[in-house]
């Protein structure tokens, strides 16, 4: 007889983290629909409001987003005036996302969420951060 405890649901790391995530991006969900964004379009937004400014390709790569999902996601904060993209002066080949000024100013009404979804999880500050850790070994970081 076979020993199936190892396909067992509750046996499997994947899925704490799968729900995991799920509940945790319901969360940002009403505080996210105030500023007219999905998560994926605000952890985007995040990204840029570091840096300004990001070649398409390594913005993906930040994100974990292929092309695909990139793209369309791209086109939809470019029709919500949020960000231009343009082709790089340096080099015609790369294609460079940028903050316009209506995406800049939204980082205003942004600023509190990450406070507001840290209240509504049921984790210390130390918990958090070793999870934190942890994932982002998972990752290979």
């Amino acid at each position: 007889m076979e020993n199936y405890e190892s396909l067992k649901i509750e046996n499997q790391l994947c899925f704490p983290l799968y729900a995991s995530a799920k509940e945790v991006i319901k969360k940002y969900k009403p505080y996210l629909e105030q500023i007219d964004l999905t998560y994926t379009q605000y952890i985007t937004m995040m990204v840029l409001w570091e840096y300004g400014q990001m070649n398409v390709k390594d913005l993906g790569e930040r994100l974990y987003l292929d092309s695909g999902t990139l793209t369309p996601l791209l086109k939809k904060l470019e029709s919500k005036e949020l960000i231009v993209r343009k082709r790089s002066v340096a080099d015609e080949r790369n294609l460079v996302v940028a903050l316009t000024q209506k995406g800049v100013d939204l980082r205003d009404k942004a600023v509190n969420i990450p406070q507001e979804i840290g209240s509504c999880i049921n984790l210390t500050q130390e918990e958090a951060f070793t999870l934190y850790k942890l994932l982002y070994k998972v990752l290979g970081k």
